[in-house]
């Protein structure tokens, strides 16, 4: 037996096995490999000992097993499915706000529209609506809740928001009122880009402190939008000035 060093790696001959950037010797047996040159003669080969370096690469060039490969695909799914989930929550948080500052927009000026009708005893048309002191002052049309009708005094259409002949001239008149598919003007004319938002009002005596129910409204408008969006105000209007006209 002897030892054998092959430059800067060092090989069991016969076992095809080498560890490459070592300096350390090893046995070899060279003893059946000396006696086969031998029978051999000048023209014999040496056998190739690099079969063993052939042989290292391809274990290490094997690739992935399946479980590895099986935890490598849950991983990037589990991270992928992380990283979608906070792209949708950031779209989501980025448009909601514009859809919510639009519908708080068109609920505050339905709000305000119907806050600044007047509040009298008699329908504004009634004869006497500018003097009557109570509902007993009216000449004919006692101001009801919801929008008078077809024929109430004095005779005519019946009113709506945006009518040219009997618009609605009182709080109580909006009570019921709903737009759908789009927000409208009093001029009747869709607003461009509120195609998707609705709204709609309800009014009802509701006292407050030492002001009776026949003396205030409680008035409620409910604006939806986009993205199951609803925005609700809530307002009073009291009969400060019962004798005022439009």
């Amino acid at each position: 037996m002897c030892t054998r060093k092959f430059g800067s790696r060092f090989q069991v001959p016969g076992s095809g096995f080498q560890v490459p950037g070592s300096r350390f010797q090893v046995p070899v047996f060279t003893r059946p490999l000396d006696s086969a040159l031998r029978r051999a003669g000048a023209n014999a080969r040496v056998p190739n000992l690099e079969l063993g370096t052939w042989n290292f690469e391809r274990r290490k060039a094997a690739g992935l097993s399946l479980v590895e490969l099986i935890v490598f695909i849950v991983i990037v799914s589990t991270a992928i499915a992380g990283v979608l989930g906070a792209m949708n929550v950031a779209t989501r948080g980025s448009t909601e706000p514009m859809i919510e500052k639009q519908a708080l927009a068109i609920a505050e000026a339905l709000l305000e529209e119907v806050q600044l009708m007047p509040f009298t005893y008699c329908d504004p048309d009634d004869a006497n609506a500018a003097t009557a002191v109570n509902a007993g002052g009216c000449a004919a049309a006692v101001e009801a809740i919801g929008p008078e009708g077809v024929d109430v005094p004095p005779t005519g259409p019946a009113e709506t928001r945006t009518g040219a002949v009997r618009p609605f001239d009182n709080v109580n008149d909006y009570h019921g009122f709903s737009m759908a598919g789009g927000i409208s003007d009093l001029a009747g004319n869709t607003i461009a880009g509120l195609d998707q938002y609705s709204a709609s009002v309800t009014v009802a005596g509701q006292a407050i402190g030492a002001v009776p129910a026949s003396d205030a409204q409680l008035v409620i408008v409910t604006v939806t939008g986009p993205a199951n969006t609803t925005v609700t105000l809530h307002g009073y209007r009291v009969r400060y000035a019962p004798n005022a006209l439009p």
